[in-house]
């Protein structure tokens, strides 16, 4: 796997102690799992399954990645298990959707999308907001100019927190009152965004998990009211899910798939968990690319997605 070469020294090296609970947790339970035999057999692959359902892969995932490793057996005929870290590393990465990309923030220049619009949703706790700031951030350094949308009208603190970052970062801010009407706050956004000629538009909306119906019928209206602005709006719907979690994030991302066409996902909070298997059971359950991670509380820590340079890093 020579793709794995993309990313700076500094952002490997965050990339990595970001990891690190995840790698220890997963390799000594790897160790275990083949410890005293020298080639892939039925009970190795038993030991391998056991190690990623507890590493919050999912069951889904980690029953695909054992028929292919399965296959590869057959296939080769042999398989040494000084050979199955590269194997799952392919395996793994094969697992995993989206485009490789150089990690650069500049990215949204190539869309022709001007502005370029970003719906961020996910409930309350996940680092929604954290994320929100901080995409602010990198889009800017990258000399974007950039717009945000206080669409959470149902929490002061969520359209106080959001003026916090944008005070921070230094970047346009559009909000209305407590109570308003989201959709609203999004036709305000995206019409101050186009007449300001601005790069990014990221909208945030209400952190509630509510039912089915109301959630759809939210979002969609938010969804409605942008497009009356800009037709194709907006360019991506950013789930926000925090990686902690594990299982429940599972469920989230199932709520919110439904509730709306989810195409990027961001896992936050990786740098204090050990389940950062949810990354490739989520990914590949859900067929959506994360697109970004949060390994820290720094500005950098929030990285943009490269499955090759995550893949190595996890396995390094």
């Amino acid at each position: 796997m020579a793709l794995f070469s993309f990313f700076s020294k500094d952002k490997k090296e965050n990339l990595n102690k970001g990891l690190e609970k995840t790698k220890e947790s997963f390799f000594s339970r790897l160790t275990r799992a083949v410890v005293g035999k020298s080639k892939v057999d039925d009970e190795v692959l038993d030991n391998l399954e056991e190690v990623l359902v507890s590493s919050d892969v999912g069951v889904e995932t980690t029953l695909k990645i054992i028929k292919r490793i399965e296959d590869r057996v057959k296939r080769d005929k042999v398989l040494n298990t000084s050979e199955l870290n590269q194997v799952l590393k392919e395996e793994i990465a094969e697992m995993l959707s989206g485009e490789i990309t150089d990690g650069s923030f500049d990215s949204v220049s190539n869309t022709g999308k001007k502005p370029y619009v970003i719906m961020v949703v996910g409930v309350n706790g996940v680092g929604k907001t954290t994320t929100i700031g901080k995409l602010a951030y990198h889009y800017k350094k990258s000399g974007k100019k950039v717009c945000l949308g206080a669409a959470d009208t149902f929490r002061a603190a969520a359209i106080d927190q959001l003026t916090i970052w944008a005070e921070r970062t230094g970047v346009d801010i559009v909000k209305q009152h407590m109570g308003s009407d989201p959709a609203s706050v999004a036709y305000d956004t995206l019409s101050s965004a186009v007449k300001s000629e601005a790069d990014v538009v990221i909208i945030d909306t209400a952190g509630r998990l509510h039912n089915k119906i109301n959630l759809m019928s939210e979002l969609s209206k938010v969804k409605k009211v942008m497009q009356k602005v800009i037709p194709d709006a907006p360019h991506e719907i950013l789930l926000v899910l925090d990686g902690s979690t594990g299982q429940n994030a599972f469920e989230q991302a199932e709520q919110f798939t439904k509730a709306t066409e989810v195409n990027a996902l961001c896992i936050t909070k990786l740098d204090g968990t050990a389940k950062g298997g949810v990354v490739i059971g989520i990914s590949d359950r859900f067929n959506v690319p994360v697109k970004y991670i949060g390994i820290g509380e720094k500005m950098e820590d929030l990285q943009i997605f490269n499955k090759f340079e995550f893949v190595d890093s996890l396995f390094s």
